[in-house]
C-alpha cells in the first residue's frame, strides 16, 4: 500500500520532499536497510558470546561522540565495528551505482572520512579499534575479538612500575 507522500505524478509516485530516492522501489529497499543487528553482526556477537564475553551493543564509545560501537567492551576500552562493503567502500565489494553517481561517490566517501576520524578520536581516547567487513569469516573476526579483549585485560590487570 502507498503512503499519501508517495503518490504523485505520471507514474504513480513522487518523491517526498527533501527526498533523494530516484524511484518508490529505490525509497523502499534504502528505508529497509538496517543500521544495526545485520546478519554479519549478529553472527560475530554470538560467537564472542559463546566465547564467554560480554559487551554493549550499538552504544557510544566516548559520550560526546554521535557515533556508536557495533560491540562495545568499556571496562577494556574496546570498540567493534562491523562495516558494511556498501556503505563503507569495500575496496573489494564496492560498485558505485549507476543512479546518481555523484550523491553515491561522496556519501560512501563521507562515510569513509567519519570511519577514519572515529578510528583516529578513539584511539587517542586509549580504545582499541576493531573493523571488520561484512564478508569477513565470522570466526576469524571473533578470534580477533577475543585475542584484543583479552590482550587488554591482561594488560589492565597487570600492576604498573610507574605508579
Amino acid at each position: 500500500m502507498s503512503r499519501p507522500d508517495e503518490t504523485a505524478g505520471a507514474g504513480g509516485w513522487a518523491a517526498p520532499e527533501g527526498s533523494w530516492a530516484s524511484s518508490a522501489a529505490n525509497r523502499r529497499s534504502m528505508r529497509g536497510n538496517r543500521s544495526r543487528d545485520t546478519k554479519p553482526e549478529v553472527a560475530l556477537r554470538r560467537l564472542v558470546h559463546a566465547a564467554g564475553l560480554r559487551y554493549r551493543v550499538a552504544a557510544k564509545p566516548l559520550p560526546k561522540m554521535r557515533r556508536t560501537a557495533d560491540l562495545l567492551f568499556r571496562p577494556v576500552r574496546v570498540a567493534v565495528f562491523v562495516d558494511g562493503c556498501f556503505w563503507h567502500g569495500c575496496p573489494d565489494h564496492f560498485v558505485l551505482p549507476k543512479t546518481n553517481p555523484a550523491y553515491w561517490e561522496e556519501k560512501i566517501a563521507g562515510n569513509t572520512r567519519r570511519d577514519r576520524d572515529t578510528d583516529t578520536r578513539l584511539q587517542e581516547a586509549g580504545w582499541l579499534v576493531l573493523r571488520f567487513w561484512e564478508h569477513q569469516d565470522p570466526a576469524s573476526c571473533a578470534a580477533a575479538v577475543v585475542k584484543g579483549v583479552s590482550a587488554r585485560k591482561a594488560e589492565l590487570a597487570r600492576p604498573r612500575l610507574d605508579q
